[in-house]
């Protein structure tokens, strides 16, 4: 990398120190800071979630709480409800969930079962379309995970597994290395090799199943959602409690049925 680039390291883009706005760059990441396993951070919490000093973080939280985009008291900060006109404008303008909604309801209708659209960030996936029936959605509890925007960790996952599974051996284990694996079940992944073998396995296969890995009794399967080039930008799943149907029955009924609609969503990116 040369001295005047800056590179993304998730990425691998670079862009010029002329065209990167240093100060833009630390007050999204310490947004980012915030998450559900702390929602409240106070200065000092920032400073060692972000690396900025103290005194910087200090800055950036009161600029951003005069923003509107935080709030606090005399020792902490928190997210107020302003950041979410960042998701809702995407949401709304984006043309992958603009155009996947009304497929997934659909079906939904058709199974009453719950389906979505997720992409990959980072080392989690995060859901951007989700099926919505409202009269079978008020007789039963959608599987955990299911709301819009919300963050799963991706090797527990069967969108994340497939999307994991579309990127090169040596962009797996760079991301092995740089995340791990989180055990949330007795049924996660643990082994880095196990980790590998199931990505392969998916690859070849081009749907993944996953079971109790993320939360016991729920089980999904999914496939990619490719674009014109052929490059996996999401994954399609169905996710039901493990009480209300089998692997079997996903694989030999649901698969074909999301393969199908993935295909159809390809044609119109």
């Amino acid at each position: 990398m040369r001295y005047d680039k800056v590179e993304n390291k998730s990425s691998g883009e670079t862009i010029s120190n002329d065209d990167f706005i240093a100060g833009l760059a630390k007050g999204l990441s310490l947004l980012e800071a915030f998450g559900i396993d702390r929602q409240k951070l106070n200065a000092t919490q920032v400073s060692e979630r972000t690396g900025m000093s103290r005194t910087a973080a200090r800055r950036y939280l009161k600029t951003l709480k005069f923003l509107g985009y935080l709030d606090g008291d005399d020792h902490y900060f928190w997210l107020t409800h302003k950041v979410l006109r960042f998701s809702s404008s995407y949401l709304s303008s984006a043309y992958l969930p603009k155009i996947a909604q009304p497929i997934l309801n659909i079906l939904c209708d058709q199974t009453s079962l719950t389906f979505s659209v997720v992409v990959l960030d980072d080392d989690e996936v995060v859901p951007i379309a989700r099926s919505f029936m409202p009269q079978l959605d008020n007789l039963r509890s959608s599987p955990y995970g299911m709301h819009l925007g919300n963050r799963l960790p991706a090797h527990a996952t069967s969108t994340g597994k497939i999307l994991l599974a579309a990127l090169s051996q040596n962009e797996q284990r760079q991301w092995f290395e740089k995340y791990g694996l989180k055990r949330l079940t007795p049924f996660s992944i643990q082994k880095e090799e196990d980790f590998y073998q199931v990505l392969q396995q998916v690859n070849s296969q081009d749907f993944c199943l996953s079971k109790e890995e993320h939360e016991l009794g729920v089980i999904a399967i999914a496939v990619p959602i490719l674009n014109s080039q052929g490059k996996a930008v999401a994954a399609l799943n169905c996710m039901s409690q493990t009480n209300r149907v089998t692997e079997n029955y996903l694989i030999e009924n649901i698969l074909p049925l999301i393969r199908n609609t993935a295909y159809e969503i390809r044609a119109m990116l």
